[in-house]
């Protein structure tokens, strides 16, 4: 299924133009138009799926081993120190394109950029409510 409306379907199926760096029958590779770092990179599906929640399991198991695939090889091309794998979800998550895609941005030393949070104090016993709120 695609979505006629959006970008990242058009752009994962070819329709519009991009530096792809690879592409198989389920997903591209394409260079960042707004990179955070040189090299930075998203994994598109082909398929729409709106985010995370919508995207079947196998797709999902299979993106993290394409990223696998591409940031070795990113790496072994560009020489950068590290890499940030970035996945948003909804709009309070900071997803404004609404086509699942993972970033894979490449980390160098002077790259100045701060992909992080403020840990929070949380004590023991607010760990173990929490836990059984999701395990039950």
């Amino acid at each position: 299924m695609k979505d006629n409306n959006c970008i990242f379907c058009k752009i994962a199926n070819g329709e519009i133009p991009s530096k792809t760096l690879y592409e198989d029958e389920r997903f591209r590779v394409i260079l960042d138009l707004g990179p955070a770092t040189k090299g930075h990179a998203l994994i598109l599906p082909k398929e729409h799926y709106a985010n995370l929640y919508d995207l079947p399991e196998e797709y999902a198991g299979d993106a993290m081993k394409l990223a696998k695939k591409m940031v070795t090889k990113i790496t072994d091309k560009l020489g950068c120190e590290g890499f940030n794998l970035v996945q948003n979800n909804g709009d309070l998550a900071g997803q404004t394109v609404f086509h699942f895609h993972l970033h894979m941005i490449p980390r160098y030393q002077a790259d100045r950029q701060t992909i992080g949070w403020k840990p929070q104090e949380v004590s023991q016993e607010e760990l173990e409510e929490i836990k059984n709120q999701i395990i039950g």
